[in-house]
């Protein structure tokens, strides 16, 4: 029994060892492609304008890397306060919290972002499901997937009630829906398009997916907190 449970350890140990390999490899292919785009906008950006860096998107997306290190320092003062207080699951909780923030904010700052006619255009509305989505093409359905993408994530390693993939679906299609009207409301010269609310939904509930082996443990419990729930593994010998 015990060697079945040490090569069960190894196993586990590899395959997270091959995972982590594969996203650092990932990352560094991403890196490769957006480097020179991200340069481009980085002289905008370290002198503090506005034209040129927070109002393109390569500017916007370096901000938020330059930004990382900051974040990575929260998530460490945020555990540190937890832990010395004996809160459960310290660096998951406060990963969970900066994570929703700091991977969320900058794309909603992107589609937020006022066209050239903003306020001089009316808002303009596109209702008809799958009908921009053969125009948006490849980076479009990208860009649009990885706007609540962070949120789906960590949503549900951080609040029991949403550790579950419709539930974050739906609050993906809320958050989507009210950006799109805060478009239209607000006259961006943006076109506000159910397409939209959906490739967003599907993102978040596609990352959701993708973090539910450090959620689906996870129950409610009265007061709001959440607590592990045992999974079993196999029979007993």
């Amino acid at each position: 029994m015990n060697h079945i449970a040490s090569r069960s350890v190894r196993s586990r140990h590899t395959r997270r060892i091959v995972l982590l390999g594969l996203a650092a490899l990932g990352v560094a292919g991403v890196a490769r492609i957006l480097w020179r785009p991200l340069m481009m906008s980085a002289p905008m950006c370290m002198a503090g304008r506005w034209n040129g860096c927070f109002d393109t998107f390569n500017g916007v997306v370096l901000m938020a890397l330059v930004a990382l290190p900051l974040a990575a320092l929260v998530v460490w003062a945020l555990a540190s306060r937890r832990r010395a207080t004996g809160a459960a699951s310290p660096w998951r909780t406060s990963l969970a919290d900066v994570g929703m923030i700091h991977g969320t904010a900058p794309f909603l700052w992107l589609t937020l972002m006022p066209g050239a006619a903003a306020g001089l255009v009316p808002g303009r509305l596109s209702l008809i499901p799958l009908r921009d989505l053969v125009t948006m093409g490849p980076l479009g359905i990208v860009g649009n997937l990885l706007v609540f993408a962070a949120l789906g994530f960590f949503a549900p390693m951080r609040f029991a009630a949403l550790a579950s993939v419709p539930r974050i679906l739906a609050l993906g299609a809320v958050c989507s829906t009210l950006v799109e009207t805060a478009q239209y409301v607000f006259r961006l010269d943006r076109v506000s398009s159910v397409d939209d609310v959906l490739v967003n939904a599907v993102g978040a509930a596609l990352a959701a997916l993708a973090s539910r082996r450090w959620w689906r443990g996870t129950a409610e419990v009265p007061g709001g907190r959440s607590r592990p729930v045992p999974v079993p593994t196999g029979r007993a010998a």
